[in-house]
């Protein structure tokens, strides 16, 4: 039988080991600090490609002095540093995705040989709010009614955001009719925008939509409607007003919509009907 005594000296330079290479979570808000020795080489490991490195005392020229000297080639997610005397200490900066990461470098005889930096995880979306269409048509009507709720019962619109496109332009032209965004509401409980617009159409015959089409576009994103208000049809020289409401994101998480945003409304034209 194999003694287990033989094994036991292996165990203290596992241990040892695990001190050596580290994990750490990048974080542009936060300075890294890192272990350095003389006589070893200390490899920083990124998740993809480095864009670019800047730091004080540093040298990646072996022929030019440094507290520290730097190897790197260009386009890799690696690189390797080395403290050339005692006591040193310098700061570095890398840049990756858009960002700038710190790094304070401080001799150390008992260094870190690979620290290897991960992606701070993401938070997991909150799901969007599930509105039952009572609820729905509730806000509608408090998004109509708000003026007159604001001044006598303003409990009843504690805590909704409003943003008036009175003095602004927030047009959606579609050639032979007009969409112009009037009033937007923010429910943030609900993670709903209430939007009033008007539908203008300055031709002679009627412009006929599907009031069911009605969306919001915000960037690149396009958020359906959870309800509306819609006549579906813009009497000819004429305008119609028409609510609609955006809940939550379209992947099904919460969006928390900032009034500030552009916004485009969206609808898909339907044949008007044959004129006599």
């Amino acid at each position: 039988m194999t003694s287990l005594a033989k094994f036991l000296p292996f165990l203290p330079l596992a241990l040892v080991a695990q001190d050596l290479i580290q994990e750490v979570p990048l974080n542009d808000r936060v300075v890294i600090e890192v272990p350095i020795a003389t006589n070893r080489v200390t490899a920083l490991n990124f998740p993809g490609p480095i864009a670019a490195i800047d730091g004080a005392s540093i040298s990646a020229d072996p022929k030019i002095p440094g507290l520290f000297q730097l190897a790197h080639t260009q386009g890799s997610a690696f690189l390797s540093l080395r403290a050339t005397q005692p006591g040193a200490k310098a700061n570095l900066n890398v840049r990756w995705k858009d960002r700038t990461y710190v790094f304070l470098l401080r001799e150390d005889p008992e260094p870190v040989l690979s620290l290897n930096l991960v992606p701070t995880p993401q938070p997991k979306a909150l799901p969007a709010p599930r509105l039952s269409t009572t609820r729905l048509l509730a806000l509608l009507d408090k998004a109509k009614a708000f003026p007159l709720l604001k001044e006598q019962h303003p409990h009843a619109v504690a805590g909704v955001e409003f943003r008036t496109f009175a003095t602004q332009t927030n047009l959606t032209d579609y050639g032979d009719f007009r969409i112009q965004v009037e009033e937007v509401y923010h429910f943030q409980h609900e993670d709903s925008l209430v939007f009033r617009t008007s539908f203008h159409n300055p031709g002679p015959t009627p412009v006929t939509y599907d009031p069911v089409s009605l969306a919001v576009r915000v960037g690149n994103l396009v958020y359906p409607q959870s309800i509306s208000d819609a006549p579906g049809v813009i009497p000819p020289q004429g305008h119609s007003t028409v609510y609609l409401a955006i809940t939550g994101s379209p992947d099904g998480g919460r969006a928390d919509l900032s009034l500030k945003n552009s916004f485009q409304v969206l609808v898909t034209r339907t044949p008007s009907p044959a004129q006599p």
